[in-house]
């Protein structure tokens, strides 16, 4: 593998605790009923925009859905100050990868500057080629746009690429865009269904990332 396409939450950095906190407080502050963490959880991996309608009890008109993601995005620069780490040994293994030449990319369901800004805060404002923010595609995951849009405008071979993940709408969408797939278990919220993708790989630990190795199917 050459191309390395990385989800960020759950993926790259553990940010369930300041999801879960600014959806809940964001919910709470327009006087709706507030999600469960596990409801919020169960969403990580796709874009507010579709998943704030589906966890809220009352029907929301547009107006009030957008207002939410305002108070939501404001709520969550709040909380992403005391939360948001990197998964153990995930600093040196992107290192490792980018010190042996790999290209390396965001695609993530976050929106480009809360993403953006998440990675400098986390000091990887440099270290990756290019990101893919939700606000980047005309269609979110689990459909291929973000990784496409990314293999075209950098003339990626798809055969030397892989989507890794934690979630299952991460390994749908690498599958639509016909490339490999890597799970990352170390942060999947829910890894029954992650399974059910069949990853090309399942992954335990961010060090297996370097050790990622040919398959029968041929996609590497």
């Amino acid at each position: 593998m050459r191309n390395f396409l990385f989800d960020f939450d759950s993926t790259l950095a553990d940010t369930r605790d300041v999801a879960v906190t600014a959806t809940q407080k964001a919910y709470a502050l327009k006087g709706l009923a507030i999600p469960s963490r596990e409801a919020v959880v169960s969403y990580m991996g796709v874009p507010i925009e579709v998943s704030f309608a589906k966890m809220a009890q009352e029907p929301l008109d547009e107006a009030t859905l957008a207002d939410l993601y305002d108070v939501f995005r404001a709520q969550y620069q709040v909380a992403e100050q005391l939360g948001i780490t990197l998964f153990d040994g995930m600093a040196t293994i992107l290192k490792t990868l980018k010190q042996r030449g790999e290209n390396l990319f965001v695609v993530s369901s976050k929106h480009s500057v809360p993403l953006q800004r998440n990675l400098t805060q986390l000091g990887l404002g440099t270290t990756f080629t290019a990101i893919s923010g939700s606000d980047m595609v005309a269609h979110y995951k689990p459909a291929p746009d973000g990784i496409l849009n990314l293999l075209q405008r950098f003339e990626l071979a798809a055969n030397e690429s892989v989507m890794i993940g934690d979630a299952k709408y991460d390994m749908q969408m690498g599958k639509n865009a016909h490339i490999a797939t890597a799970a990352a278990m170390w942060g999947a919220a829910d890894p029954t269904s992650v399974k059910a993708e069949s990853p090309t790989y399942l992954l335990q630990t961010p060090a297996e990332l370097v050790n990622l190795a040919v398959t029968a199917n041929g996609y590497c």
